[in-house]
């Protein structure tokens, strides 16, 4: 048996080392799991094929935490805003139907297109638009994302949105998406700033979004009902923008971009003398801590998508929002 001693016989062991470790990370990445440097690379968020399998394990978990009210069985597969408005609506459905939900009807998603961005680092994300068969004819726009390799696919943001609201987005060759940082300048408003505009827009208006149910009539429909007879409601809110809510945000084919974003809100509901706050649902008492004699503190979590066009092309527009309450507090 011969032995190779020296530079030369060195130079050769680490030339197949250098091969083998190359064999072995081609081998990894043709199989769809890209291991070497994939924090600095910018590379696809995931496969379509693992997008579409990521979504059906999704449907799956949540209607097996819808039919019997347990929020335990799909807290894998959510974070973030979804988390927080979904888990207290099973929450809520649980202690009123402790049995399971008796209006439960499947979710099923269908006709799902899915936008992948290329980017270094984590988190890595994705977006599903399906069709439901809840929500009338809305379409269903899920944000699911992971940070790291070895762990799965969340929904962090969840909203529904007229059909044909959806932008086109900006592809490469290879249609792969490309993903906005959220401090980006060339914007009406960087992403990384919409949910704290969003919030001083709800308080005190200002020229930021376009009308519409979610900026404009929005804040009308909160100013009718901050003075009726015998009570008083009152509003703040909030951004959220740290962790599972941080904004997340896709390039629009026409240089803007599509951003997914959540708020926080309180709105406090209080009686004069003599009268009393209006019965709340059952949904709203199953939150409910605390007895509701005079006033009812509600605390909400929202999330929001909106369409930040390139700056000077015009105002932020929010094609959607699901709202949920959270907690609440009687006093």
């Amino acid at each position: 048996m011969s032995r190779e001693h020296g530079p030369r016989g060195a130079r050769r062991r680490d030339r197949g080392v250098l091969i083998a470790a190359s064999v072995i990370a081609l081998s990894l990445t043709a199989s769809g799991c890209v291991v070497v440097h994939g924090e600095r690379e910018v590379l696809p968020a995931t496969t379509r094929a693992e997008a579409a399998t990521a979504l059906q394990r999704f449907t799956t978990a949540y209607n097996k935490a819808d039919q019997a009210y347990d929020p335990a069985l799909y807290a894998d597969e959510t974070a973030g805003a979804l988390a927080a408005i979904d888990g207290a609506r099973l929450r809520a459905g649980r202690k009123n139907n402790p049995g399971g939900n008796p209006n439960h009807t499947p979710l099923k998603l269908t006709d799902a297109k899915f936008t992948i961005p290329k980017k270094a680092g984590w988190p890595r994300w994705f977006v599903a638009d399906a069709a439901g068969n809840k929500g009338g004819t809305a379409r269903w726009l899920l944000v699911f994302v992971r940070n790291g390799l070895g762990e799965p696919w969340k929904v962090t943001y969840l909203t529904l949105v007229v059909p044909g609201t959806v932008p086109q987005f900006k592809k490469d060759k290879d249609g792969w998406a490309e993903a906005v940082p959220v401090n980006a300048t060339g914007l009406a408003v960087p992403p990384g700033r919409l949910s704290q505009e969003y919030a001083t827009y709800l308080k005190s208006g200002g020229g930021t979004f376009a009308d519409g149910p979610h900026t404009s009539e929005w804040r009308k429909d909160r100013a009718k009902a901050a003075k009726r007879p015998g009570l008083v409601t009152q509003y703040v809110d909030e951004p959220l923008t740290s962790g599972a809510y941080a904004p997340l945000a896709l390039r629009t084919a026409d240089g803007g971009a599509l951003v997914f974003f959540a708020t926080h809100h309180y709105e406090k509901q209080t009686a004069y003398p003599g009268t009393s706050v209006p019965e709340p649902t059952d949904a709203v008492l199953a939150l409910t801590k605390g007895e509701i004699k005079q006033s009812l503190l509600m605390e909400l979590t929202s999330n929001e998508v909106a369409l930040d066009p390139a700056k000077g092309k015009g105002k932020v527009s929010v094609l959607g929002r699901i709202q949920g309450l959270t907690t609440a507090q009687g006093s």
